[in-house]
């Protein structure tokens, strides 16, 4: 997985941004100005993605790429290698994911605008 591949799949999905925020090399994808994906520009070692507390747990016992989010809330986040270690379509799959549960959690109004 490459970062350009990332972004243009994250840059896809409905109502999704980008931005800095926190410094120049941290790249946020956010769905209603809520982030679902984190990354370092410069390496893209890997990406943070919002997970069901659940699922994150059996994702971290069943591969060695994904582990708790680093810097993150770790119940609600997994830090997802981008090395080759976890597929790109496991990866994928996975933004899925952080994309759903994000845009869910966003009150009606928003989540109506975005959809158009």
């Amino acid at each position: 997985m490459d970062i350009q591949t990332f972004r243009e799949y994250c840059l896809k999905k409905t109502g999704v941004t980008e931005d800095t925020p926190f410094d120049n090399n941290t790249l946020c994808f956010r769905v209603g100005n809520k982030i679902f994906a984190i990354l370092d520009i410069d390496k893209f070692e890997s990406v943070n993605l919002k997970c069901d507390p659940e699922k994150a747990v059996m994702l971290r016992e069943s591969h060695e790429g994904i582990l708790p989010g680093y810097h993150m809330n770790k119940k609600h986040w997994n830090t997802v290698s981008c090395d080759g270690s976890v597929t790109s379509e496991l990866i994928l799959e996975l933004v899925d994911h952080s994309y759903s549960l994000v845009f869910a959690s966003l009150p009606k109004k928003l989540k109506e605008e975005i959809n158009g």
